[in-house]
């Protein structure tokens, strides 16, 4: 089978472009893949360069030479108002392939932050996304996307993952927690100011100086830009019990989240389906998270975890303040969340979820029915 793939693949590394590499790396395996990467340097979605306009006019062009040979298309779509007018040429210039056309929206904020606000671009979209072969979102919550848009019967929820050599055993679990003195506190992924890192930062400026000297807070990952690191290096220079990674690899990884007890992602952002919480789950830590729509189809709050405010360093500040005077729960809420990664958050079970669906077009069949 024939597959044209169109998505981000690393470097750089994002929850985006993970999935779609760890995606690419399992249907290479057993079908002719020809791929156009999308993947761009900058976390900003959609075209904001000159350069980036002529990279996105020249897979334009690659995608309208490769396009008839596809027995598949498959396509990573954008939530910029940039990048969908960027999709929307990939519509275009595959008119007539359509049928055999699935997308896969990762994330949560298309419809609240382009297409309530732009109905035209909404109108525009629909034509051409009524006539696809599918819609792949990543929770249940995200189906309400495509109200009106497309038959629901060619809507997909598939899950998102955790890579395999995250998991902890229930023994490494344990030890962790055996002693939980410092706590280890965990942010990784896209420094982006409405992820809240900020706000972490500042919540445990908030805490009095008994309670400072048993939490460690790591961060790890890649800024927006080189004026925010600045800021942020400014900000917690000199404080021993905070620290700044860098860009790690699989390796650094996996320690800084086997280490971990506690993954704090208090984000503001329309998120989809975080990987970094079900990561978390799968190396037995416990969450402290928002109660955005798509972290709500993988987390409840008092089962998962904790959830906290929007923008609210106070709000971190009291859970944590909660969390090192009673840290009596905290094992069997890990535990608890690396047995549910288990049995739903595995990457084999991503895979097979999502050729189940792609590869149907290639054997002439509608799975749908």
């Amino acid at each position: 089978m024939k597959i044209l793939f169109i998505a981000p693949l690393p470097p750089p590394i994002t929850g985006h472009s993970l999935a779609a590499k760890v995606f690419h790396d399992e249907i290479i395996k057993d079908h002719q893949i020809d791929v156009i990467n999308l993947s761009k340097d900058s976390f900003k979605e959609g075209v904001d360069s000159f350069k980036r306009i002529i990279e996105v006019f020249g897979i334009i062009i690659d995608i309208w030479m490769k396009k008839k040979n596809a027995d598949a298309i498959y396509l990573t779509i954008s939530e910029s108002f940039a990048g969908n007018v960027k999709d929307l040429f990939i519509y275009l210039v595959c008119l007539k392939y359509l049928s055999k056309m699935y997308i896969h929206l990762h994330g949560g904020s298309i419809k609240r932050l382009l297409w309530d606000r732009h109905r035209t671009l909404y109108s525009i979209n629909k034509l051409f996304i009524k006539k696809l072969a599918g819609v792949i979102v990543s929770g249940q919550s995200h189906v309400n996307i495509f109200d009106g848009m497309i038959h629901q019967n060619k809507l997909h929820v598939v899950p998102n993952f955790a890579q395999d050599y995250l998991f902890s055993t229930e023994k490494e679990i344990v030890d962790k927690f055996s002693n939980p003195q410092p706590f280890r506190i965990l942010f990784i992924g896209g420094l982006i100011q409405m992820k809240g890192y900020n706000e972490l930062a500042d919540a445990y400026f908030e805490l009095n100086n008994t309670l400072k000297k048993v939490v460690r807070i790591d961060f790890a990952g890649r800024f927006e830009s080189e004026t925010q690191k600045k800021m942020f290096l400014d900000k917690i220079a000199g404080i021993e019990q905070i620290r700044y990674h860098g860009i790690v690899d699989d390796i650094e990884k996996k320690i800084l989240f086997s280490q971990a007890h506690i993954l704090c992602l208090p984000t503001s952002f329309f998120e989809g389906q975080p990987l970094c919480i079900l990561e978390a789950y799968a190396s037995g830590c416990v969450v402290i998270t928002t109660g955005q729509r798509g972290i709500r189809d993988i987390f409840t709050d008092g089962i998962n975890g904790f959830e906290v405010q929007e923008r609210s360093a106070n709000s971190i500040k009291i859970i944590l303040e909660e969390i090192i005077k009673n840290p009596e729960n905290l094992l069997n809420i890990a535990i608890l969340n690396r047995k549910i990664a288990d049995e739903k958050y595995r990457a084999s079970t991503y895979n097979s979820s999502l050729r189940a669906i792609i590869e149907a077009e290639g054997c002439g069949l509608d799975c749908n029915k």
